[in-house]
């Protein structure tokens, strides 16, 4: 799929209440980001999002009293985002409480089987230049996804030590890419060929019951979630040092009415540390789930769990928000590792419109794989891959015990605004072409 890049980088920033020029801010003040940009196959993307922070009478600054942010964008054929997110430490005392509604649509949600390397990508498949093209949607999906998010933080032990708790209600609609929808004012030679003709991995999935007919269409997750919290970091938004630990235990048991029983657990460390005062630091992150009891639908796998969530989805592995670079989605099983390390230089600080400004560059390297696989040969499936009924030719599919760790690396450059309206752009490589070529990433905030 061919996707060009337009209108992008423009930044307008206003202060709706404000302070006088210098470090301290006072009242509300926002940042606001248009999005346009067009993809051959979903159309032309507009919108934008808006972050307003409200900084009291500024004894805290940069820590902030609430923040709200709003996000609404469309592709033209159907694709979408929908969020609201709200955060603060102010609205019951003694509590962080954050709330995310959102409704997010995907034409062409990325589908590339399951383990790793043991499922095969192949890129002529995908490539319409490519002599055995067979359509651009091969490894792809319809997904319309609702959700609704609580997050709760709390002291446990002193200021360093936190509990956290939530529940999470998630819907998940899926079918086959529509391609009449896809289609409409194309051009013959980029028109997409029919599923009867060529259909997709999620159809092949489905058809040999990797896919069961239960989980085919979606279904509804909903999941309640406790942990704890080590937390020291300097600065949330982007850390100059400090450690942010965490342990994650998320269940969805039957009778709050999910279609599945499931269990899983998430470790997450991160640390952060000071190269040079202010400006140059050093991060990385390590991060290993999996799933301890019952069987996670697979239209789940994709979900990582966190105590926060920093964008509007938390999904891979593979793409924005863990692996930069690799294809997203690349990376799914039953439990997966996950590495980032990055390192972050602010080399410009200035102040504009009474509002307080830094540049930065980042470099980076992501590494990931599963440590535990999603099991294809079910019972409702094939005893053996050997069997699978596709003309013989399952290494097209599948190359068991391929699975080893995925590697990216690249560089980004980042915008900030008041230390908390922080717009990220990240440009990934993957090392190994098995994971794809490179990707370009916009979005807000550090990713971790």
């Amino acid at each position: 799929m061919k996707r060009f890049l337009f209108l992008w980088t423009f930044l307008s920033v206003c202060l709706l209440s404000g302070a006088q020029e210098g470090v301290t801010k006072q009242g509300w003040s926002f940042g606001a980001l248009p999005a346009v940009t067009f993809d051959t196959d979903l159309g032309f993307q507009y919108g934008g999002l808006i972050n307003l922070f409200d900084y009291g009478d500024g004894s805290r600054y940069p820590k902030y009293d609430h923040s709200i942010y709003l996000e609404v964008s469309r592709f033209t054929k159907g694709s979408g985002i929908n969020r609201f997110n709200y955060d603060s430490d102010k609205l019951i005392d003694g509590l962080r409480t954050s709330v995310d509604i959102s409704y997010l649509s995907d034409r062409a949600y990325d589908f590339y089987g399951f383990n790793g390397y043991d499922a095969v990508v192949n890129k002529d498949w995908y490539d319409d230049e490519a002599a055995a093209y067979r359509t651009r949607m091969f490894y792809k999906y319809d997904r319309k996804l609702f959700r609704f998010k609580v997050d709760l933080r709390g002291d446990l032990a002193g200021e360093k030590i936190d509990w956290i708790g939530g529940f999470n209600l998630l819907n998940f609609k899926l079918d086959y890419v529509d391609i009449d929808k896809l289609n409409k004012n194309k051009d013959d030679d980029d028109l997409l060929p029919p599923h009867s003709e060529e259909p997709g991995l999620y159809e092949k999935y489905r058809e040999w019951g990797i896919i069961s007919d239960e989980d085919a269409n979606g279904g509804f997750v909903p999941t309640v979630k406790a942990g704890v919290v080590y937390d020291t970091r300097d600065n949330r938004p982007n850390p100059m040092k400090g450690v942010w630990t965490e342990a994650v235990l998320l269940a969805s048991p039957e009778f709050l009415g999910g279609e599945h029983s499931f269990t899983k657990l998430s470790l997450i460390h991160r640390q952060y540390f000071t190269i040079v005062p202010n400006d140059l630091s050093f991060a990385y992150r390590l991060a290993y789930q999996t799933t301890l009891t019952g069987n996670a639908p697979f239209y789940y796998q994709t979900q990582l769990i966190t105590s926060v969530m920093k964008s509007a989805t938390s999904e891979g592995l593979g793409g924005a928000n863990s692996l930069r670079g690799i294809l997203r989605n690349r990376v799914v099983g039953d439990a997966v590792f996950m590495g980032n390390v990055e390192a972050r230089w602010k080399f410009a600080r200035f102040q504009f419109i009474n509002n307080n400004f830094y540049l930065g560059l980042n470099a980076f390297a992501d590494f990931g794989r599963v440590t535990d696989k999603i099991d294809v040969t079910k019972e409702n499936f094939f005893t053996t891959l050997e069997n699978l009924p596709d003309a013989g030719r399952n290494q097209d599919y599948f190359d068991k015990g391929a699975e080893e760790m995925h590697y990216s690396f690249g560089l980004g450059f980042r915008v900030a605004m008041n230390e908390n309206f922080i717009i990220r752009c990240d440009y990934g490589m993957a090392v190994d072409e098995r994971d794809g070529d490179s990707g370009i990433y916009i979005g807000l905030n550090y990713l971790f």
